[in-house]
């Protein structure tokens, strides 16, 4: 029976340890390469701005407030009250349309009442429709007629804060504009009625804060 040899047999138990720690070296890496994926860190930086953005746009991340046109315009006043537009113009009754498109408007566009009464508001608008009028934009070649004509409005308006005097609008002049055709049934009455509720929109734009 043949001797055993010491020499041999370290020498094979020094290559068992060092198979034993590159396989601990190797899962070392692997665990290292799961551990920092660089997919997942650009996922989470892109989930960082996301948040961010959030947070400036709508006031915070993972919850919502709501959208509120309040700060969109002046927090001093609470309430309007509307008198009726002077009509300067010779065109009769475009001052009832446009009022009563303002009305609605403020109503809905914006965080007032409109109140009835000029003793329980916080603030008064008032203005003058200084122009209406009419021009031909098209016309037939063959009889001469109008196919399409323009009505154009101009009024001029002014907001009041009752509580300190302050003029929030002082004599801004507002224009619009609206198109018709008497092929398709409509008269200066129908378009002064669209350039009306224009010019309402563009009252309540101009309520807004000025940043």
């Amino acid at each position: 029976m043949a001797a055993s040899n010491p020499g041999k047999a370290e020498d094979r138990r020094q290559t068992t340890e060092d198979g034993e720690q590159k396989t601990e070296d190797r899962g070392q890496r692997v665990k290292n390469r799961v551990f920092f994926c660089p997919a997942f860190s650009v996922i989470c930086h892109l989930s960082s701005v996301v948040c961010l953005l959030s947070s400036v746009l709508l006031g915070g991340c993972g919850s919502s407030t709501g959208y509120s046109n309040a700060s969109l315009f002046p927090s001093d006043v609470n309430n309007v009250y509307l008198e009726m537009f002077d009509n300067r113009s010779f065109r009769r009754g475009i001052e009832f349309a446009l009022s009563d498109a303002l009305a609605k408007r403020v109503e809905v566009d914006t965080p007032y009442k409109i109140v009835s009464s000029r003793d329980r508001a916080d603030s008064v608008m008032s203005g003058q429709i200084v122009a209406a009028g009419e021009s031909i934009l098209t016309i037939e070649r063959d009889l001469g007629r109008a196919l399409e004509k323009e009505v154009a409005l101009t009024a001029v308006v002014n907001w009041k804060n009752l509580k300190d005097g302050r003029l929030m609008l002082n004599s801004r002049t507002v224009t619009a504009t609206a198109t018709y055709s008497d092929f398709q049934g409509q008269d200066f009455t129908y378009a002064s009625s669209v350039a009306a509720n224009k010019l309402a929109r563009s009252i309540v734009e101009l309520m807004k804060n000025q940043w």
